[in-house]
């Protein structure tokens, strides 16, 4: 079986459950499933790619996901690598192996569809994921996301819901709805979640991955109060507490909304719990639009916190403005991460 090396996001995990399905026969094979969402992380997979050499000499090494697509060159250039697939190619890795090219690396903005494998578990888990919706139309200036994985494009409802029953009858009782940008689901977020809950009444914990305040209707909020099977935790893409330095990021809400979304949701669930992303350093963030992001983690009663040092991402209008010293941006995620132990 093929050797499947995993980093960032839930929709990798999903793809990487699909490159072990498919490539269960095949020997001596290493995919390593990449990530880009910081220079770090791109770093970190090349270091693991090196690494990876050395343990498995006589392998072939396949590098793919968001760096590939992004950083083609640099690993195109690591003799530790045998082949370079992006995002859109990855679809078919089967068709690639046999390929006497090192790279091929497309242009994710033309590419309008998504791998249709359907898979049977994830090895070594209570949840199960299920991508929604690949993609992102929006621009967030510190985001290279959306040139790693191109426009927002959905899965057609009735995969999902074929996807979910497999996922059931496999015996999963967990099933988290996952995408690039979930709750742009076109036509309609909320309206697919609806439509899962109809088709599966006693699925007993439909949960959900990260999800953008500014998307949340009154729709969603309403199926919230009528399906107890509904997790109740949600965990949100906030970043800042700060509106300007929000504005700046290129985010769609602002504190406020953050705040009376929690309160809605906890009117008509009052057990709802909440999460949250955030970035600390941001460029031109002063340590009053730090303490913003403080306020707001006690205003809206946000618990697990997912806290980064901001770290710039070249090919992003993030990079080019004014730079916060790094090690202010590591001082202010500790004092952000010790407020959330605080709080237990």
């Amino acid at each position: 079986m093929a050797k499947v090396v995993t980093f960032g996001c839930r929709i990798n995990s999903y793809e990487s459950e699909i490159f072990k399905e498919k490539l269960k026969d095949y020997d001596n094979l290493v995919v390593v499933n990449t990530c880009a969402v910081t220079a770090e992380a791109e770093r970190q997979c090349r270091q693991t790619v090196r690494r990876l050499r050395k343990e498995n000499p006589a392998a072939k090494i396949v590098v793919t996901g968001c760096a590939a697509q992004v950083s083609a060159a640099r690993f195109d250039a690591m003799p530790e690598v045998d082949l370079v697939l992006g995002n859109r190619e990855k679809t078919e890795i089967e068709k690639y192996l046999v390929s006497d090219k090192k790279t091929v690396v497309g242009d994710i903005f033309s590419f309008s569809g998504y791998d249709a494998y359907m898979i049977t578990g994830f090895e070594g888990r209570e949840r199960a994921f299920v991508e929604i919706q690949q993609g992102c139309n929006h621009r967030c200036t510190y985001c290279i996301v959306p040139y790693a994985r191109g426009a927002n494009r959905s899965v057609e409802k009735e995969k999902i819901l074929a996807q979910i029953r497999v996922l059931l009858q496999q015996g999963f009782k967990e099933i988290c709805l996952t995408g690039v940008d979930a709750c742009s689901y076109e036509p309609s977020f909320s309206g697919l979640v609806a439509c899962i809950l109809q088709e599966f009444p006693d699925l007993p914990s439909l949960q959900f991955g990260s999800l953008d305040p500014a998307a949340i209707d009154e729709d969603f909020i309403n199926l919230v109060r009528d399906y107890p099977n509904i997790h109740p935790h949600f965990h949100f893409s906030v970043q800042s507490g700060d509106n300007l330095i929000l504005k700046r990021m290129g985010r769609r809400h602002s504190r406020e909304d953050v705040i009376a979304l929690c309160r809605k949701l906890r009117e008509v669930r009052p057990e709802s719990t909440f999460g949250a992303d955030f970035i600390c350093g941001f460029p031109t963030e002063t340590e009053e639009n730090f303490a913003n992001t403080l306020k707001l983690v006690e205003e809206a009663g946000l618990g697990k916190l997912h806290v980064f040092p901001y770290s710039e991402r070249p090919g992003t209008p993030a990079a080019k403005m004014p730079q916060v010293p790094v090690y202010i941006r590591r001082e202010r995620a500790e004092r952000l991460r010790r407020l959330q132990k605080e709080d237990k």
